[in-house]
């Protein structure tokens, strides 16, 4: 009972005392001079302290509950001394020993605090942990961890839509694309998940099979838009297509010169062809002569059509280009351009060189097609592009430059390995100690042929030493041919020559296949000048061995491998060289 009272009239003194004389130490904690006197006394009665402690803590919690909603809480959960006090009883702390002083961080007081808390943030929970939570921000009912609601802006999901794309052989791939997806980031997708060499040449094909039309799309399409344009038997199709941009490779060799009419005058150069076409304040156009057929009727009409970016017209008289004589066929706007795939067989054309007209609102109703036919491929090809440039401009010039600038931007470690393009397959010689590039043709089709003879005598001391295997040598330069690419097995000539024009009639563009004729020969089918010729390679002995051979044997080779990698280096007797191959990928 004294120490008691000595605690209780100590702690008058102290709340007595003036503010700017108080312990630094801040409310509620004994002086400096009343913790000496206690810390000199040894014989205080602790048990009667902790009794006294937690009474004035139950009336301290009680307190601060009936002034939860008028007496302002600090940061700290303290009551800001600024603010008048409620009027009611004063509950008197006593002063206690710095043992006993960590009593005023049990849960018991953090969890009065942390209740008025939750009160004044309408957050109030019906169960609190009983171990008080470093982290009470993390809890909130209310918020996510760490981020609250309108920390991050809000954010829409984007839409996916899966696709499905088939390849040349019929297999298929099902992907899933964004809403925004255009054609070209799409065929690096398939060309990633393929594994094949992005050489910038593929592309997506649109197939109407009912219809019996197909076009392949530009790199800028969204490829959910053009979905939304298709029957139920449509489908993609994934395809190299070497002549997507050809035109401003080669402009000046492109369209016939009686072919373009320019409405100002040009001096003939190929920036101001390109210009041209490009800049929409030109005004060129596109005539010549073209088979018509007639909207709902069986019947093909010759007759002189002109191209203008305002549509395509006919002339009602002769070559008469008087707007009084022309007849408006169809619309550049809203339409697309397709190829005919079997034009003959299916709307009885003169010719196998048709093209159509198709509106994007037609899906089924082939009477709705305006068809046209040229009479070589060449003149189809012209037709097309020219379609194409008059429609999008400037627009597919972008198309064709992105792949030239970020090939520019990509250091040379990150290219593929290997290119088959005129300028990354080179002659070399490694005889000395240092290579060089062999640039006479001549020296280069000797090194070939000492290379052919090398092999033939590793071939002939391996047929010596070995066994006869699956793997022999002699077996297999007659098969090895068969793992690459640009060797299509057992195809007709026709199918040959179809798969050519879908890649593109450019100069270089080749394959090879077995021939129909004899069956140990091949046959190396070739575009040249937008002509497609076919080589027979035939196999002749020598010494044994057998060798393969374009030029009756002047020129030999152990396998095809061997005969394409020369021809591609050197044109020999062929037209051109050997630049690109027709490809059919597994999706």
């Amino acid at each position: 009972t004294q120490a008691a009272s000595r605690v209780f009239s100590s702690k008058d003194k102290v709340e007595q005392t003036p503010r700017s004389q108080q312990d630094p130490a801040g409310p509620g904690l004994p002086a400096q001079s009343d913790r000496l006197t206690h810390h000199q006394e040894d014989d205080v009665d602790l048990e009667a302290l902790v009794n006294d402690m937690n009474a004035s803590l139950d009336s301290l919690y009680s307190a601060c509950s009936m002034q939860s909603d008028t007496v302002p809480l600090l940061q700290n959960g303290q009551h800001d001394r600024s603010q008048p006090r409620a009027s009611g009883p004063r509950s008197v702390q006593p002063q206690v020993s710095p043992r006993q002083r960590v009593q005023r961080s049990q849960p018991v007081h953090i969890l009065a605090v942390r209740r008025l808390q939750e009160e004044d943030q309408q957050f109030r929970t019906s169960s609190l942990p009983a171990i008080p939570n470093p982290f009470p921000e993390l809890c909130g009912p209310g918020s996510p961890p760490v981020l609250t609601p309108g920390s991050l802006p809000p954010s829409q999901a984007a839409a996916k839509q899966d696709v499905k794309v088939f390849s040349e052989d019929g297999t298929s791939k099902v992907v899933e694309i964004l809403a925004d997806m255009t054609a070209r980031d799409l065929c690096q997708l398939l060309v990633y998940k393929s594994h094949c060499v992005d050489d910038n040449s593929w592309t997506l094909v649109e197939h109407h099979p009912h219809l019996g039309l197909e076009r392949c799309l530009e790199d800028h399409e969204l490829v959910v838009q053009v979905e939304s344009t298709m029957a139920g038997e449509s489908k993609f199709l994934f395809r190299k297509n070497y002549a997507k941009y050809e035109f401003f490779k080669n402009p000046m060799n492109f369209f016939p010169e009686q072919m373009v009419t320019w409405c100002q005058q040009s001096n003939g150069s190929q920036s101001q062809l390109l210009q041209n076409f490009l800049n929409s304040s030109s005004c060129p156009e596109i005539q010549g002569f073209l088979h018509v057929k007639e909207l709902g009727k069986k019947s093909w009409k010759k007759l002189y059509v002109c191209l203008r970016r305002s549509g395509l017209y006919c002339s009602t008289k002769g070559t008469s280009k008087e707007p009084r004589h022309l007849q408006l066929l169809a619309d550049l706007e809203d339409s697309n351009i397709f190829s005919l795939i079997a034009g003959r067989k299916q709307y009885s054309a003169p010719t196998d060189h048709g093209l159509c007209i198709k509106p994007n609102k037609v899906r089924n109703e082939a009477k709705e097609l305006r068809l046209l036919c040229a009479e070589d491929e060449q003149t189809r090809t012209c037709w097309m592009t020219a379609f194409r440039l008059l429609k999008y401009g400037m627009l597919l010039y972008q198309n064709y430059r992105i792949p030239q600038q970020r090939k520019a931007l990509l250091s040379p470690f990150s290219t593929p390995v290997r290119s088959v393009s005129e300028n990354s397959l080179v002659a070399m010689d490694f005889s000395g100690q240092t290579g060089r590039v062999i640039e006479n043709p001549a020296e280069a089709q000797s090194a070939a042929l000492e290379e052919g003879h090398a092999w033939r005598k590793r071939s002939t001391r391996m047929n010596i030493l070995g066994s006869q295997s699956p793997l022999h040598p002699s077996t297999l330069s007659t098969v090895i041919h068969r793992t690459q690419h640009w060797f299509h097995g057992r195809i007709s000539r026709e199918e040959s020559h179809r798969i050519i024009k879908q890649q593109g009639l450019v100069d270089g563009l080749f394959l090879l296949r077995d021939s129909q004729s004899n069956p140990k020969a091949f046959v190396l089918t070739l575009c040249h000048h937008q002509k497609i010729k076919n080589f027979q390679i035939l196999p002749c002995e020598d010494d044994g061995q057998t060798f393969f051979s374009l030029d009756d044997g002047n020129t030999k080779f152990s396998d095809l491998i061997q005969l394409v990698d020369f021809y591609q280096l050197n044109k020999g007797v062929l037209p051109c060289k050997l630049k690109h191959h027709c490809i059919r990928v597994a999706l």
